[in-house]
């Protein structure tokens, strides 16, 4: 089968957005490393963050697409390094909280004034209205994307 011009466009998006990826998850590293943290352990600390409560291991690899195992492994790295404790889930026996310390709230509020620098010099040029177009459709490939596998788990 041949792709239609929109499967061609979709591909290379597909393809700029790994690309994009790796990037940001470089550019997360080196912002991230003068605080003891990298892209990865950014992420799951994000995670909780925006969620503005104690999320289990599970939780948090559904909300940033990461399976359950990395999600425990980078939780562990980070209850060793001080910036997460482990607390009982009165809703689940096995299933542990996750909740940051007070390190960790401190080291994510310097992240953020960091981040802020990052991203306006990133979006330096860059319309707003450009921007949110972008997440707009990126947005509604995820869900699409979430849809069809769903589908396709069910078969």
């Amino acid at each position: 089968m041949k792709r239609t011009a929109e499967g061609n466009a979709v591909t290379e998006l597909i393809l700029e957005t790994f690309r994009l990826n790796g990037q940001l998850l470089e550019a997360g590293d080196r912002l991230t490393a003068p605080l003891g943290l990298t892209s990865a352990r950014w992420q799951v600390l994000g995670a909780i963050e925006y969620e503005g409560r104690p999320l289990t291991v599970a939780q948090i690899g559904r909300r940033m697409g990461l399976s359950r195992q990395a999600v425990q492994r980078l939780v562990n790295d980070l209850e060793g390094l001080g910036f997460v404790r482990l607390e009982d889930n009165p809703d689940h026996k096995r299933a542990r909280l996750v909740v940051p310390t007070a390190m960790c709230l401190k080291t994510l509020r310097q992240l953020d004034g960091i981040q802020a620098s990052w991203a306006n010099e990133l979006t330096n040029g860059i319309s707003e209205t450009a921007l949110r177009r972008a997440l707009k459709a990126l947005i509604e490939l995820s869900e699409r994307c979430a849809a069809i596998e769903q589908q396709a788990n069910k078969t």
